[in-house]
């Protein structure tokens, strides 16, 4: 099985130990404050470069803080962005490696899933994907010891994807995280106007509302709405900016939100 190497670490956030945990610290520390109180089952994150959407995802996993002690294991799920397939993707990796140390995957989970036919394995979608691998900075910091369960999803229908969240759903020890970036290259208003009627369907908890243009993660974030709205989860905006507020031009920015659901 062996370790799944770090490959965008350097680039989408920093290479070394020290100024990484030092970036991850100050996302934690100016998070925007949760709007609910109890333990969030469930958030969706961007998974851009850490300068423009670190501190929007530090948002997400800041509603996590707090309340983090009991967690044992994080479903992450992103969408692939370099090798296209059909279906959901694992790894064979026994662990997945940050500059800060190796993440160990829950295996137990990937063997129950590969079983039952709900996932495939796929070593060569995971090699290079950014949006699981930037979360892990995070995980590490929030969730230190916690096991991970990394999917990639492809070109399916949301409701399988619903299914493998609802198989792995479990108690309060397993939270889950969605990672997408939101609306893409549209100039700032037009982004902001965008990301704001996407976060409105989010909250409604409209499954299969959301397309592609407006979450690059539409199929994961449709299932988490599906599921959230099937176990009568309250979904909540804690955190939506673009490239243009904390990196960049304003001419093509990429929209990124923070969402908890509990």
């Amino acid at each position: 099985m062996g370790t799944r190497s770090a490959a965008v670490a350097g680039m989408f956030y920093p290479g070394d130990a020290k100024r990484l945990t030092a970036a991850v610290e100050d996302y934690l520390a100016g998070a925007r404050p949760a709007t609910r109180p109890e333990m969030p089952k469930a958030v969706i994150a961007p998974h851009a470069g850490y300068r423009y959407s670190g501190p929007i995802a530090g948002s997400a996993y800041g509603s996590l803080v707090s309340h983090a002690k009991g967690i044992e294991r994080v479903i992450l799920v992103g969408p692939s962005h370099r090798v296209p397939f059909s279906g959901v993707a694992c790894s064979r990796a026994a662990a997945f490696e940050t500059p800060l140390g190796a993440v160990p995957v829950d295996r137990d989970a990937i063997e129950a899933l590969l079983k039952d036919g709900l996932i495939q394995e796929n070593d060569a979608a995971h090699a290079h994907e950014h949006s699981l691998e930037v979360h892990l900075p995070f995980v590490q910091r929030v969730f230190p010891g916690a096991r991970v369960v990394p999917l990639l999803a492809g070109d399916q229908d949301h409701a399988s994807v619903a299914a493998i969240l609802a198989r792995l759903w479990g108690g309060p020890e397993t939270v889950i995280v969605v990672s997408s970036d939101l609306s893409h290259y549209h100039d700032y208003e037009t982004a902001r106007r965008l990301d704001h009627e996407t976060a409105e369907t989010i909250e409604a908890r409209r499954a299969g509302a959301v397309d592609l243009d407006q979450a690059c993660g539409a199929t994961p974030v449709n299932a988490l709405l599906q599921i959230a709205a099937d176990k009568g989860l309250v979904a909540a905006t804690l955190d939506l900016r673009n490239s243009g507020d904390t990196a960049g031009p304003r001419d093509e920015v990429v929209g990124y939100g923070a969402f908890v659901f509990g």
